[in-house]
């Protein structure tokens, strides 16, 4: 929930997530799927919480990072954890219903990226600071990135889309698995400011998940760092066929 990259991708798209996190919160359960209001949707789901980072449905994959802005200060206690709107996300019809109806009220502040699949591609930003929520749409035919505000400053933000940048350059035709060695090998070798962190060994990046779709394929890809585990779900019509 901390790095994350959308990539548009054959008449679709790639999202990737790095997720960094404090090494004793309790270990994530990988992707499997679950079915929200009739839907099926397919998320790691986190350990503690039972929320997520990171979903899609057959139209819709979102994924969050912690803060919106600037960083803030951590005020518990907390109505809800963040990851349940991800997963709230799924009793609305779209975007602009989720913007306009949604009770963010004692949610410590996000930014949820959401990818929306009907007749055309449409990629959203949503931010909330604690007070208000932002809402805005980006192009859905060029490259994104993000990084929590709330590990990282300004200068590494910034320094970490210059990287993407440079990688696109070198990456004009790419695919999945370029992305996820980007996302496991970019930097300068910092470890503190890395893709890849580990401060102290305390707060680590724990996972890196991607979600592909095209008009063709549905894939995830979710590699758990702290156990060396990779999983690999190729999805048709919403049902699981292979891992």
């Amino acid at each position: 929930m901390c790095f994350v990259t959308y990539l548009p991708y054959q008449q679709g798209f790639v999202l990737t997530s790095n997720r960094d996190e404090h090494v004793e919160r309790p270990k994530a359960l990988p992707p499997k799927k679950y079915t929200l209001k009739g839907q099926s949707v397919f998320y790691p789901q986190d350990g503690l919480a039972a929320g997520t980072w990171i979903a899609a449905s057959s139209n819709v994959t979102l994924c969050l990072l912690n803060g919106a802005f600037v960083r803030h200060h951590h005020q518990p206690p907390y109505r809800q954890s963040r990851g349940w709107a991800v997963l709230d996300f799924f009793s609305f019809k779209d975007t602009e219903d989720f913007v306009r109806k949604y009770d963010f009220s004692g949610i410590e502040p996000f930014t949820l990226v959401v990818v929306e699949q009907n007749d055309i591609l449409q990629l959203a930003e949503i931010k909330w600071d604690g007070v208000r929520c932002y809402h805005k749409k980006l192009a859905a035919e060029v490259a994104h990135s993000w990084s929590s505000v709330t590990l990282y400053s300004n200068e590494v933000i910034y320094e970490r889309e210059r990287w993407f940048e440079e990688w696109q350059q070198k990456h004009p035709l790419f695919e999945g698995n370029d992305v996820l060695d980007f996302h496991s090998f970019g930097g300068k070798g910092d470890i503190e400011n890395d893709l890849i962190i580990n401060r102290n060994n305390e707060l680590r990046t724990v996972s890196i998940t991607q979600i592909q779709k095209t008009t063709e394929q549905f894939l995830i890809n979710y590699w758990d760092r702290m156990n060396d585990q990779h999983y690999r779900y190729r999805i048709f019509d919403t049902e699981k066929v292979g891992c």
